[in-house]
C-alpha cells in the first residue's frame, strides 16, 4: 500500500457507518451481532484517527431515523453504546481524547445520558483528538432548530436580520466549535448522505466503499484516506487558480 502523506490528512473526518445489519444477514446472524461487530471497527477508527494525527472525527451513531427501528433493536444499541462509553473512557483519557456529541441527546435513555455526560466532562479537557459521536441526530432537524433560535435572539434583540450570514448561522449549529469535514467516508456502497451534517459537507470530498462497516478496519481505513490524498479540493476555483503562485 502506498505511504500517506502526513502533511495532507484531513483535518476532520466524518463517518456514516453503514452495513452492519446486512453484515449480519450474510453470514445468518441476527442484527445485534452484526452491531456488537461494527463496535470493533469504531474502535479502529478512532485509534487509527488518533495515530495518524487527525483532530476531529464525527460518527453517525444513532440517526433520528432510527428511533422507527424495531424495539429490541433500539434498545440493543442504546445498551451497546452505554457499555462502549464506559470501556472506552480510559483509553480516551490515555491518549488525550475529547468526547462530544451533536444531536436531541433528550431522547435517549436515562443511563446512556448518564454515561454520556460524565465522559464528556471527564474528557473536556483533553486536546489531542476530538470525537463526536452524531447521536438521534438529523441535519434537517439541525437546520430548523438553528432556524429557531435565531429568531428567538431576533425577537429579543439580540440579532438583527441584516446580520445573519452564512458564518452566523454555522455559529447556531450543533457544530459551532468544530471546522466542516474534510471527508466523508460512507460505508456499504450506498450513495445516500441520510440527512448528515447537510449544512457541514457542502464542500467535503465523499468516499463510497462497498465494505460494510465490520469489515471496515484500518486497512480500508487507509485506503479511504489515500484516495482523499489525491483529491485536488478547489473550493469552486480551478485547479490553475490553486496551483498558480500569488
Amino acid at each position: 500500500m502506498e505511504q500517506l502523506n502526513p502533511h495532507k490528512l484531513p483535518r476532520h473526518v466524518a463517518v456514516i457507518m453503514d452495513g452492519n445489519g446486512r453484515w449480519a444477514k450474510k453470514k445468518g446472524l441476527d442484527r445485534i451481532a452484526g452491531h456488537r461487530k461494527g463496535v470493533e471497527s469504531v474502535r479502529d477508527v478512532v485509534r487509527t484517527s488518533r495515530e495518524l494525527g487527525i483532530k476531529w472525527l464525527t460518527l453517525y451513531a444513532f440517526s433520528e431515523e432510527n428511533w422507527k427501528r424495531p424495539k429490541y433493536e433500539v434498545k440493543a444499541l442504546m445498551n451497546l453504546l452505554n457499555r462502549y462509553l464506559k470501556a472506552e473512557l480510559n483509553e480516551m483519557l490515555d491518549n488525550g481524547i475529547r468526547l462530544a456529541c451533536i444531536g436531541q441527546t433528550e431522547k435517549l435513555p436515562p443511563d446512556v445520558q448518564r454515561t454520556l455526560w460524565q465522559i464528556i466532562e471527564k474528557t473536556a479537557h483533553n486536546k489531542e483528538m476530538t470525537l463526536t459521536l452524531a447521536l438521534s441526530y438529523g441535519g434537517r432537524q439541525e437546520i430548523v432548530e438553528a432556524a429557531k433560535n435565531m429568531l428567538r435572539d431576533i425577537e429579543k434583540n439580540r440579532l438583527n436580520v441584516k446580520q445573519i450570514t452564512e458564518e452566523r448561522l454555522s455559529k447556531y449549529l450543533y457544530t459551532s466549535d468544530i471546522p466542516d469535514p474534510d471527508l466523508l467516508i460512507r460505508t456499504s456502497g450506498e450513495y445516500r448522505i441520510s440527512n448528515f451534517l447537510l449544512w457541514q459537507i457542502a464542500y467535503t470530498e465523499i468516499y463510497i466503499t462497498p465494505t460494510l462497516w465490520p469489515d471496515f478496519h484500518k486497512e480500508r481505513y487507509l485506503e479511504a484516506l489515500l484516495d482523499y490524498q489525491k483529491r485536488e479540493r478547489r473550493f469552486g476555483s480551478t485547479g490553475e487558480q490553486i496551483t498558480r503562485p500569488t
